[in-house]
């Protein structure tokens, strides 16, 4: 029997159990803190040589330099022409679909210029060098490097340096293949916070990237955080989630296994059901357990789900809006007869998947849009990935002399009231007599 979390909304201490199920401080652990800090503080003073020891020691993946690390563009070529000719499609047409959404999303620069001759604008110019961080161990995942890789190379960044892990050296031949479909300079077998730290500060053999984006496990999010600042980053994730608002038109199964899809990522993934209808949600918990038993990796779903999954009874389709945007989920599915009209009702959500046949499985490889998210309530506040992040912008000033005269008076007035007299002056030595 599956021991999911069930929760009501009409209960008196529905608040507190929402925000309880909600809670994870799995990345600000003590202990995950204070050995990211180690492994960083090492790899920044010993550069390659800490890369090796702490690739041996948790991948499993002993080398005796760091050019063994370095997997060769030929493996990459013959990793693609050993595909399989569906696999190859797949990949291929994945890749399409995915650079054709993320063009839409590329930026210009603009200007203007004032009556007194003063021009203003801005220019957007690509980042030279970013870090893909490829999730490896548990899984691997060829879609992350189409997801990464692909809006970097759209927004026109120069080099694509690649790290993944890739525990007993076992190196997968769709993840090979899909850094060659992408454009990605060069290739590196190596994980953890010790391939952040690589990228963040360079070592003799990887270069020092500009950005570090890609999601991983609390180790990695760990030593994002810690070395933002000395390089961008695009985001912290957590585990992966999803929230499924249904009114009990859509197959229970379909539920079910919409459910288990992010459930099977690893033990701390959320998967969360929001739906009015109770016995509705007893049809789909009868699938969960029918359904469980023939999942290959249903000790992990069952794990994620005993322990921060949940089923949530709520009063109508108003509050269980209400409560995804509480939420703010990684992915919502809006499993609903009639979705289009609580589209506008939802605020936060990293990505929203609208209708009964949009599973968010097709988010995570082919549909097009970016499935880096926002997760851990970020979505308030923070974007998925796109070729935006791959630009930066440039502010453009062009003062003309006459304009230097109304401007400098101003400034002058400005700076005089903060206290910056060298401020002032700068301004008003350009004012004519």
């Amino acid at each position: 029997m599956l021991k999911i979390r069930r929760l009501c909304s009409s209960q008196p201490d529905f608040q507190a159990q929402l925000d309880a199920l909600l809670a994870f401080e799995g990345a600000q652990d003590d202990m995950i803190e204070k050995t990211v800090a180690e492994i960083l503080a090492e790899v920044k003073a010993k550069g390659d040589e800490a890369v090796l020891a702490y690739t041996s020691r948790f991948d499993r993946l002993s080398a005796p330099d760091m050019a063994a690390l370095e997997i060769p563009r030929s493996e990459w070529m013959d990793a693609l022409r050993g595909l399989s000719a569906a696999q190859k499609s797949a990949l291929e047409e994945a890749a399409a679909r995915i650079r054709r959404f993320h063009e839409r999303q590329l930026q210009e620069g603009w200007e203007y210029t004032e009556e007194d001759g003063t021009r203003l604008g801005q220019i957007v110019t690509p980042l030279d060098r970013v870090g893909l961080y490829v999730p490896g161990g548990k899984a691997a995942y060829p879609s992350s490097v189409l997801m990464s890789a692909i809006p970097a190379q759209v927004a026109g960044v120069k080099e694509l340096i690649m790290v993944a892990p890739m525990p007993d050296g076992e190196r997968n031949p769709l993840v090979l293949a899909a850094a060659e479909l992408t454009g990605v300079e060069r290739m590196f077998a190596i994980g953890g916070a010790q391939a952040v730290g690589a990228l963040a500060y360079g070592t003799k053999t990887i270069p020092r990237v500009d950005k570090i984006v890609g999601p991983g496990n609390a180790y990695v999010a760990c030593a994002k955080r810690r070395v933002f600042g000395i390089v961008g980053i695009d985001m912290v994730a957590g585990p992966s989630e999803i929230l499924v608002l249904a009114d009990g038109s859509v197959n229970p199964d379909w539920m079910a296994m919409d459910l288990f899809s992010q459930a099977e990522h690893d033990e701390l993934a959320q998967s969360i059901l929001v739906c009015p209808d109770a016995t509705y949600i007893e049809r789909v918990l009868a699938s969960m357990e029918r359904l469980l038993p023939t999942m290959p990796r249903q000790a992990v779903i069952r794990a994620a789900l005993e322990g921060r999954g949940a089923l949530i009874h709520v009063r109508d389709l108003e509050e269980a809006t209400v409560i995804a945007n509480r939420v703010a989920p990684e992915h919502l599915e809006l499993a609903l007869k009639d979705a289009a009209p609580w589209v506008a009702k939802i605020r936060h959500a990293g990505a929203i998947f609208i209708g009964a046949y949009t599973s968010e499985s097709l988010g995570d490889y082919c549909a097009g849009p970016n499935h880096v998210l926002p997760t851990s309530g970020s979505a308030r506040f923070s974007s998925p990935l796109g070729v935006y992040d791959f630009q930066k912008r440039s502010s453009l000033i062009e003062v003309s002399r006459k304009g230097a005269q109304r401007l400098g008076e101003m400034a002058g007035i400005l700076a005089d009231g903060e206290g910056l007299p060298a401020h002032a002056a700068s301004a008003r030595y350009r004012l004519e007599k």
